[in-house]
């Protein structure tokens, strides 16, 4: 059995996800809530980096190779402030990353969420379990959806409503 069931909406959420972003336009995805706050297409591009960061890295799942950011933490462009991107790389960030959290969802059992692996950042050692990254990153996608979502209300543009399910009508 794998842990896919635990996590049965993310594929969901993701696809909520995409469907607005790549609607934005560059003046869209350049929004921010304040003159020293990160813009839309930043929020967005950081979570897709800090799925392949948690995955890749720390946990040294593969598949970073199909990302924009093979070579993650040394190449990539999803803190990078001095260059905007469009909906186009986003899209393609946030579906390279989804892809390796939607295979894991089915490799991993349920066995094995508990098993924990070591991090040491700014000289600090962590330990983190599967299960412990898969709910940061959860969590991660729907803060970030939320402080974009509040970028854009302000701004008169609909959001991502990540919780509708397909077969609800919209009103």
């Amino acid at each position: 059995m794998s842990v896919r069931l635990y996590y049965d909406r993310w594929p969901q959420y993701q696809q909520r996800m995409l469907d607005v972003v790549a609607t934005l336009t560059d003046e869209q995805l350049a929004l921010r809530a304040g003159p020293d706050q990160w813009s839309v297409w930043a929020l967005l591009a950081h979570t897709a980096g800090a799925r392949l960061y948690w995955l890749c890295n720390v946990l040294k799942e593969p598949g970073a190779e199909g990302t924009p950011w093979p070579d993650l933490p040394d190449d990539g462009w999803e803190d990078d402030l001095d260059h905007p991107r469009t909906a186009g790389e986003l899209v393609f960030a946030l579906s390279s990353t989804y892809a390796i959290i939607d295979r894991v969802l089915d490799a991993w059992t349920p066995e094995m969420l508990e098993e924990r692996f070591d991090r040491t950042i700014w000289d600090t050692h962590q330990r983190h379990s599967r299960a412990s990254i898969l709910q940061r990153l959860l969590t991660h996608d729907a803060y970030h959806v939320g402080e974009v979502n509040q970028v854009l209300g302000v701004h008169g543009i609909e959001g991502i409503y990540i919780w509708r399910a397909d077969d609800q009508l919209q009103s």
